[in-house]
């Protein structure tokens, strides 16, 4: 196998607080083929596809932060492989890996769509995915869902062992949903060859009635719950996430905790997220934004671009004001997730 070389970093973008910005995770779409209850409504209303960048334009914003010194990419959604023609893009930006200005290009997924493109997404690059799985319980998948089957998501995981993809399982830590299973998620994890890692859950965005207050998990109380049967051993381990990883010592798997309520992880952030409009939030949390639509359409040149994308990193926050809030019944940020990107 060929070795890519890396390019010493020449460019980098510093926000006010020091922090290097080396990661963009990249929303393509903002539809997606599931309503999981903590994401989306389920009479969701999409952008009109008029509003949406196209894949060129994309090739070309992302280029832009990889000239700028982001090192590596992930494209999310919505869900990013019901973009027509979404390979083409991963294509197109694995010449950064091959030319050592790129360490990474990997995606989030439901997994609806990995038993068609797992092959594929290896042969442009791509070595990691991440899938969003909360329950191995059909029917308690498809409640969580909406509309998804577990069947065809356990195929697209096969599908991605088959083509050699190292797997990442996201779980939403939900109290009474799947808080019986936490267990059975590490077991099969390793029984499978899975890195695992729970996530609490977010208050952001208008989804219906609104169970994330009596859903909401510390994940404390989720560490302390697995300790009781597995060996959890600390490590340094690190993927350029907000995930802070230990190893079961049973499985020999790595297991990762996302606390963005109860200790979060913003002293440590370098990553900003560009959605598929062409707006860039420097926050998860936070709804201040920058528009890179319309100097990316103003000039062929990269330079007014290359401007925009510099004031926005120059005002980055220092941290995200989730939380959540018992007496307004409101979320923290009202864009749903998938309009930002996971």
């Amino acid at each position: 196998m060929r070795t890519r070389r890396r390019v010493p970093i020449t460019n980098t973008m510093i926000d006010p607080f020091g922090r290097h910005i080396s990661y963009l995770r990249v929303s393509v779409t903002d539809r997606c083929d599931f309503r999981c209850v903590y994401c989306m409504a389920e009479d969701m209303s999409f952008l009109p596809k008029s509003e949406v960048l196209t894949l060129e334009e994309l090739d070309r914003l992302c280029s832009a932060f990889v000239r700028l010194g982001v090192r590596k990419l992930r494209l999310t959604g919505g869900e990013p492989l019901v973009r027509r023609n979404i390979l083409s893009l991963f294509r197109a930006l694995g010449r950064h890996l091959e030319s050592g200005a790129l360490d990474e290009l990997t995606l989030t997924t439901n997994g609806s769509q990995l038993a068609r493109y797992a092959g594929e997404l290896k042969a442009a690059g791509v070595r990691r995915v991440n899938v969003s799985l909360d329950t191995l319980d059909p029917a308690k998948f498809t409640a969580i869902t909406r509309w998804g089957k577990l069947d065809k998501v356990l195929e697209g995981l096969d599908a991605a062992k088959r083509a050699g993809l190292q797997v990442r399982i996201n779980a939403v830590a939900l109290r009474g949903v799947n808080d019986d299973e936490f267990d059975r998620l590490v077991a099969w994890c390793g029984e499978q060859g899975f890195d695992l890692v729970f996530i609490e859950v977010m208050p952001m965005g208008e989804v219906g009635a609104d169970a994330r207050l009596d859903q909401y998990l510390p994940l404390s109380m989720v560490r302390a719950q697995l300790q009781r049967r597995w060996t959890l051993d600390e490590t340094d381990y690190r993927t350029g996430g907000p995930a802070r990883y230990y190893v079961v010592r049973e499985t020999g798997r790595r297991l990762g905790m996302i606390t963005p309520l109860t200790h979060n992880f913003c002293e440590s952030c370098n990553r900003v997220r560009l959605t598929c409009t062409g707006t860039l939030f420097m926050c998860l949390g936070q709804e201040d934004a920058a528009d890179l639509r319309a100097p990316l359409r103003l000039s062929e040149s990269d330079e007014p671009l290359d401007q925009a994308i510099g004031a926005a990193i120059a005002r980055k926050p220092k941290g995200h004001d989730f939380v959540i809030d018992r007496r307004h019944h409101r979320p923290a940020v009202r864009r749903p997730m998938s309009v930002t990107g996971g």
